[in-house]
């Protein structure tokens, strides 16, 4: 019976062990993905990269949408005309906090 058990475990821990290699590939990849896309945030102008084809949306800090803007390139550079204050800007799953003067 013990026998069974402990080839049962072995089992068990032999066949789980690519799951994990695998889980921790593909979080690799999410990685990779989220850093390819930049901001940077100059005053009121936006340069954006790699972010071809994502929406880009501005919440106040009250979580409200300000704008939305179709990103039709991989580097574009816009003109934010926002009131001073602070902004939350999004692009696909980046997340990004700005100060606006």
């Amino acid at each position: 019976m013990i026998k069974r058990l402990q080839i049962l475990v072995l089992s068990l821990l032999i066949a789980g062990a690519p799951i994990g290699l695998m889980a921790q590939m593909e979080r690799d990849e999410v990685d990779t993905e989220l850093s390819a896309t930049s901001l940077t945030v100059n005053g009121s102008k936006l340069h954006i990269s790699n972010a071809d084809g994502e929406t880009l949306e501005v919440y106040n800090l009250t979580g409200v949408k300000v704008l939305t803007i179709r990103i039709d390139g991989n580097d574009k550079s816009l003109t934010l005309n926002l009131q001073r204050g602070c902004y939350i800007l999004k692009v696909g799953k980046l997340v990004r906090k700005i100060s606006i003067r």
